[in-house]
């Protein structure tokens, strides 16, 4: 690691090509000829739960690492809609069609064998994955990358029936369709209420950026409107750079309310279209947008990833569990440390994570992690800001941020590097589905 720079590494693991930087490329990468007298060895399983940019990312760059490998990526779901850039269709910058993404090129392009059904229990024991058809799939190696979960009940009257009413779209698809939906249908004039959640929570989508750009589609078509967003948070990530520009476009568009300030919502009232925060008051909107406080999905607490956290606790060199061995967990689910979960380090972490089960399959110690992560988000259509930062262990075993490494929009930017940004935030999606899926 020392002698390649972290430019030179960011470009050898995008282009697939971090084991030869690593010396792991090229160790016999080829299957050696069987004897008459020894039997072949067969090829490492890897198994992958969930298709979203970790699981789809790892199992596409296990086949690039290690071609010999037999990978089999289980998503319950034949499409996957992105996280991120499902905020641009909520401002009509992107209809539902340019969000979603198949898997024809990790099979037919990269070999992995893609099982589209739905996982319903792993034996670490015997190392199988259940499946809900009734077969299973035997592994050498796990990994686990089943996104997010909801702690439903944590605001009273939310639960999963409740989201048809007040949709969270934190899961993007149908419940992203059903917000864009009650924001056309809603009347000019009328309040949007979106309850943002506390830490630690998946993003993007991020709160702040949906308030902006449905703050767009309500400038363009519903400009009596307004918009309140109820914090379970004292602050949110690029804060100053958003409320800046929100007095720039949107002024007396939107307010923000603090959980200091009365803005954690504890209770809600679907039927009414009514929410009620802890300090005593209410609010009513004719859309409520209700964006629970999340954790780890059941199925890796049934297989027993999950701590006390809500979250899986991880190895952060390898990102095998510290629970359960010879199970990755990567992605929103795991706990990585000060690394945020993002669709940007999902994809990295998971590039890092193929490296890691390669080496152990070779008996070669893994490489040392190094992690980046970058989050554009939109504030209007050609206005743009960022926030980037590194990450790497630290001695306590903990993947921390690099001082001095990264970096935020600055203030006072022109509108000319507003712009650029915008224009950045459309080519990082791009790039990123382009990798993971293509």
């Amino acid at each position: 690691m020392s002698k390649i720079s972290r430019r030179d590494f960011v470009k050898l693991m995008g282009a697939g090509g971090a084991l030869s930087a690593f010396g792991l490329a090229g160790c016999e990468t080829a299957p050696t000829k069987a004897s008459s007298t020894t039997p072949a060895k067969a090829a490492p399983r890897v198994v992958v739960v969930g298709g979203g940019f970790g699981g789809a990312t790892c199992a596409k760059y296990l086949r690039l690492y290690e071609p010999e490998l037999n990978i089999t990526l289980v998503e319950q779901n034949a499409n996957y809609v992105t996280c991120p850039g499902s905020n641009w269709m909520l401002g009509g910058l992107r209809k539902i069609e340019d969000l979603t993404q198949n898997y024809n090129a990790l099979r037919d392009k990269h070999g992995v064998n893609v099982v589209i059904d739905r996982v319903v229990g792993v034996d670490a024991g015997k190392r199988l994955v259940a499946l809900a058809s009734g077969k299973t799939l035997a592994y050498d190696r796990l990994v686990m990358s089943p996104g997010i979960d909801f702690r439903w009940g944590e605001i009273e009257g939310y639960d999963e029936g409740a989201s048809q009413l007040m949709p969270h779209a934190w899961k993007a698809g149908p419940q992203t369709v059903l917000l864009q939906k009650q924001l056309h249908a809603m009347p000019d004039g009328g309040t949007f209420i979106m309850a943002a959640p506390p830490m630690p929570f998946r993003c993007p989508p991020g709160p702040p950026e949906r308030a902006s750009m449905v703050a767009h589609y309500f400038k363009t078509h519903k400009p009596k409107s307004k918009i309140l967003i109820l914090d379970a948070k004292d602050n949110f990530s690029k804060q100053a750079l958003f409320m800046q520009a929100w007095e720039q476009f949107y002024p007396g568009m939107i307010e923000w309310v603090p959980a200091t300030g009365g803005g954690k919502v504890v209770r809600v009232d679907p039927k009414t279209g009514t929410v009620y925060t802890a300090n005593g008051s209410s609010e009513k909107g004719e859309v409520i947008n209700i964006i629970p406080a999340q954790r780890a999905p059941t199925l890796a607490a049934n297989a027993g990833l999950v701590n006390d956290s809500g979250w899986c606790p991880v190895n952060q060199s390898t990102f095998e569990s510290t629970r359960v061995p010879n199970v990755h967990v990567i992605g929103d689910s795991s706990n990585a440390g000060a690394v945020p979960k993002s669709g940007h380090t999902a994809n990295n972490i998971a590039k890092m994570t193929a490296a890691a089960i390669v080496s152990l399959f070779r008996g070669v110690p893994p490489p040392q992690p190094s992690h980046v992560n970058t989050c554009y988000s939109l504030v209007s259509p050609d206005y743009g800001i960022s926030i980037a930062a590194v990450y790497r262990l630290g001695e306590d075993g903990q993947l921390q941020g690099v001082k001095g490494a990264g970096g935020l929009s600055p203030e006072n930017a022109s509108a000319q590097q507003r712009s650029q940004e915008a224009g950045y935030a459309a080519a990082w999606h791009k790039g990123i589905v382009a990798d993971s899926f293509g």
